[in-house]
């Protein structure tokens, strides 16, 4: 399974530096992720959009409407940013939906940086290799 993860999160990296190389920083995050979406399905890479994410407290499902941007082969939450600085809470944001999911790996992606190495961030919660 890790192995299967790590191949999965590189193919949504490589997806994501292809899509930074032609567009740059600067653009809107609806932009982003509307090209990172077109480089997956090219990639032949299955993924789903705007995955809702239940909340239930105390026995109860709340609607509160949050969504991880993006699903990949089932396995890794992509959450897609265009700011300036990444802040701790965005950390914080995507390690609530990884729980929330059930998924144990996620990609933070930045696309407003010079170079996109340094606005990807890898989260893993509760991995067993």
């Amino acid at each position: 399974m890790s192995e299967n993860i790590n191949l999965i999160t590189q193919k949504i990296i490589g997806a994501a530096l292809e899509v930074h190389r032609k567009l740059g920083p600067g653009l809107l995050e609806s932009a982003y992720q509307e090209c990172l979406c077109r480089e997956l399905w090219l990639g032949n890479i299955r993924f789903h959009r705007e995955r809702a994410l239940p909340l239930e407290y105390k026995g109860i499902r709340l609607e509160c409407g949050y969504r991880v941007d993006l699903v990949v082969e089932g396995l890794v939450a992509v959450e897609i940013k265009a700011v300036e600085v990444l802040a701790p809470v965005h950390d914080a944001q995507l390690l609530t939906y990884l729980r929330l999911g059930g998924w144990t790996v996620g990609l933070l992606i930045n696309f407003n940086v010079p170079v996109l190495k340094d606005g990807i961030h890898r989260r893993v919660l509760n991995f067993k290799e």
